[in-house]
């Protein structure tokens, strides 16, 4: 397929996945949409009988590359309105990775097997746990994604042969206890004040000013609308992010440890740990194949060193589960902006045809191994 046909063929098939977002587990129509695009191709493909998300192959035998994309948009206000949004590129990622399906049918090899797997719920931060525990990289040799990067990070024709996410974890915590009234504070525990202790006791956390690292409280609630009663409930939200996943397990620690000085207070405080993305876990081996591919289609001054970044993706999942596998993300310019997640985000589509070029060739070296 010619590059100009290409490239018509993606902004078809980007222009149909952006204007038909869908919510993390809830992309059923995408799975469709990306179903009838294998069945044109002739291309083998399974989905699931208990969630979206769709595998496909081309190959056979050994090694297996596999390709991922993350599906799922997601749900903010957009004019006023609450709806469905690829705010974050994931319909340009997988237009990518179809796009990559119409560039090695024109390709031969040997040996080995090219698997695309698109893949629900990122936004969710548990979308790559379900496809490991499906098995579709237990057998695969080499892993790899791709993410548009905002504009500060990247221009276009530029592109990073990995991203070194960090990690982070979200807490959720609840106060019992009883209201009182205004006029006698000594009846009981402000829920207010121990939230305020927290909050404050968590910026006396601290580690080597060379690690990044951070913990916010982004949720604050407590009291009704009556100004005469003292809350004795509550609720609040952390937000902790690390640069690696074993700096995150010792924040953790101190976080629980200022949670339990609270309570010395006399508050009943309850807290968990939710959804958890791990840091990058990330192969030399993967990034150098991603390298050769960049310099392929942009030269030696469009590849610039690995991007190090604060944000999280469950793509480091399939690595943390199936630690055999050899994998890196794809940073790709794009001149994205205002930024990734803001609700106006634009790109300029011309890195699409970008993307599969350095895929292809990564992919391509990868079978050679």
């Amino acid at each position: 397929m010619e590059d100009i046909e290409l490239q018509n063929r993606l902004l078809e098939i980007f222009h149909y996945l952006h204007e038909h977002p869908e919510t993390s587990w809830n992309e059923y129509n995408t799975t469709v949409y990306i179903r009838q695009f294998l069945e044109n191709e002739g291309i083998p493909y399974k989905v699931f009988d208990d969630c979206p998300g769709i595998v496909a192959e081309m190959g056979n035998g050994k090694p297996v590359v596999a390709v991922r994309a993350d599906m799922d948009a997601l749900w903010q206000e957009v004019d006023g309105e609450f709806k469905a949004n690829h705010s974050c590129g994931h319909d340009a990622h997988m237009t990518i990775v179809m796009g990559l399906i119409l560039k090695l049918k024109t390709c031969h090899w040997k040996k080995g097997t090219v698997r695309f797997i698109f893949q629900p719920a990122e936004e969710k931060g548990n979308g790559a746990i379900t496809m490991v525990e499906k098995g579709v990289v237990d057998d695969a040799d080499y892993l790899f994604g791709v993410h548009l990067r905002p504009i500060e990070e990247l221009r276009l024709k530029q592109a990073a042969p990995s991203i070194r996410h960090g990690a982070a974890e979200f807490l959720v915590a609840n106060i019992y206890g009883s209201d009182f009234h205004g006029a006698r504070p000594h009846q009981g525990v402000n829920a207010i004040d121990v939230i305020s202790l927290i909050n404050f006791q968590l910026k006396n956390i601290c580690f080597s000013p060379q690690q990044s690292y951070s913990i916010k409280m982004t949720k604050c609630q407590a009291g009704g609308e009556n100004l005469n009663i003292i809350p004795g409930n509550g609720q609040f939200a952390l937000d902790v992010r690390a640069e690696s996943n074993q700096l995150l397990q010792k924040i953790k620690k101190k976080v629980e440890n200022v949670i339990k000085s609270a309570k010395s207070m006399g508050a009943e405080i309850s807290y968990k740990w939710i959804d958890f993305t791990p840091a990058a876990e990330v192969s030399t081996e993967a990034e150098n194949l991603l390298r050769k591919g960049i310099i392929e289609t942009f030269g030696e001054s469009g590849c610039v060193s690995s991007l190090v970044t604060s944000g999280s993706d469950d793509f480091h999942f399939y690595t943390i589960k199936r630690p055999h596998l050899k994998a890196a993300m794809l940073g790709l310019g794009a001149n994205l902006k205002p930024g990734l997640h803001h609700p106006y985000m634009t790109f300029d589509h011309s890195c699409l045809i970008d993307g599969v070029q350095i895929l292809k060739t990564a992919v391509m070296e990868a079978l050679k191994k």
